[in-house]
């Protein structure tokens, strides 16, 4: 399993994806397929926390680094995904330099933070929380969602917020925030992200993006511009768009 806080730190390249199906099979499925890190999503999902610390364990069991990006910046969504096992957290909708604070309390312990302590599957089921406290507040990583103008805008303060491991663009809701959805090619899109870029490049940090349709080109493309945090596709689009590649475009094909 990969140190991932470690390759953020150095701006070491890390190609993870997402899922969205509940079922232990997908995480198997991807977490064989060769990525560093994998993201349970409870945000865009029907993913509840039973799923998730199943998925987490799986994921983990495979040697791959379990993420989980949490529905909302919210100390006990977070605090309970933690406690499920998972490595660190994607926080959405990160906007502020409070919100970023907020979300890296939510991950550590007192004095470093303010979660609150219980005894789950993180913590050996109540027998290793002594190596669990070290390590959580060491090892556990937090990556902020810039999805939002606003985050643009308040960019050097979040990333400036010690315990912020990273941060990923949204790339849907950073558009959508400025009145174009899924216009990516846009002019004042284009100008929100080489201003995202800018900045991490001046206070050198890793530059993270989701890719949500998987391909490989802009994959190759982001890693030349210089983004080491990468997530690319979904599991419900590798599932459809295979599907749709073998059978949905070849109307002569006979089953």
């Amino acid at each position: 399993m990969i140190n991932l806080k470690e390759k953020l730190r150095n701006c070491e390249v890390s190609i993870g994806s997402w899922i969205t199906l509940g079922h232990p099979s997908i995480a198997e499925i991807m977490a064989k397929a060769g990525f560093d890190w994998l993201t349970v999503d409870m945000e865009h999902s029907a993913i509840t926390l039973h799923h998730a610390q199943h998925l987490i364990q799986v994921i983990e069991l495979c040697g791959v680094l379990p993420l989980v990006r949490v529905g909302e910046n919210n100390p006990t969504l977070i605090k309970r995904v933690m406690d499920a096992g998972a490595h660190g957290v994607i926080v959405p909708m990160v906007n502020t330099k409070d919100d970023a604070v907020k979300a890296v309390d939510s991950v550590r312990y007192p004095p470093m933070g303010k979660r609150g302590v219980g005894l789950a599957r993180a913590q050996g089921y109540g027998l290793e929380f002594d190596r669990y406290k070290e390590w959580v507040n060491k090892e556990s990583v937090v990556i902020v969602q810039i999805e939002h103008i606003e985050a643009i805008k308040n960019l050097e303060e979040i990333l400036g917020v010690d315990g912020v491991d990273g941060s990923i663009i949204g790339p849907y809701d950073l558009s959508g925030s400025m009145g174009m959805p899924g216009e990516f090619e846009n002019q004042e899109f284009r100008k929100a992200i080489t201003h995202y870029e800018s900045i991490c490049r001046k206070m050198k940090k890793p530059m993270g993006f989701h890719i949500v349709q998987p391909d490989r080109e802009k994959l190759m493309e982001n890693k030349k511009s210089g983004y080491t945090f990468i997530a690319i596709g979904v599991d419900i689009l590798y599932l459809g768009l295979k599907c749709k590649e073998v059978i949905g475009q070849r109307h002569g094909c006979t089953i």
